[in-house]
């Protein structure tokens, strides 16, 4: 169980650090234009915080239990990382995007695994 939750993390952490990174580096125009419609009912400093949470939730999945250092964290940054899904469904059920929301619930899924396999 113990080789799942690492996989799990460890995707999860790469998925959420890259998309985390390409919201605090590309300008919310861009990412508009690149499909990712939703960021234009938000400003760009909430986008740059939801990028900014999905690198620091994507840090605490793996980061805390390979160094051993304050494991507790892992837990949280799954509920987190949960938490933000939630968030990104509602959006989309607002905008109708149908896609999207399937995606987000896969990983909704995922991270609560890796919540409740930490606890």
């Amino acid at each position: 169980m113990n080789v799942v939750l690492w996989i799990v993390a460890g995707l999860l952490a790469l998925a959420f650090l890259a998309a985390g990174l390409l919201k605090l580096l590309q300008p919310k125009e861009k990412l508009a234009k690149s499909g990712l419609a939703w960021t234009e009912d938000f400003s760009a400093g909430t986008v740059k915080l939801i990028g900014g949470l999905e690198v620091l939730g994507a840090l605490g999945l793996v980061l805390p239990r390979l160094l051993n250092i304050a494991p507790v964290l892992v837990p949280l940054a799954a509920l987190g990382i949960a938490l933000i899904m939630v968030g990104a469904i509602v959006t989309h059920a607002r905008r109708r995007e149908v896609q999207p929301i399937v995606i987000n619930v896969v990983l909704l899924a995922l991270a609560v695994f890796v919540f409740f396999g930490r606890l």
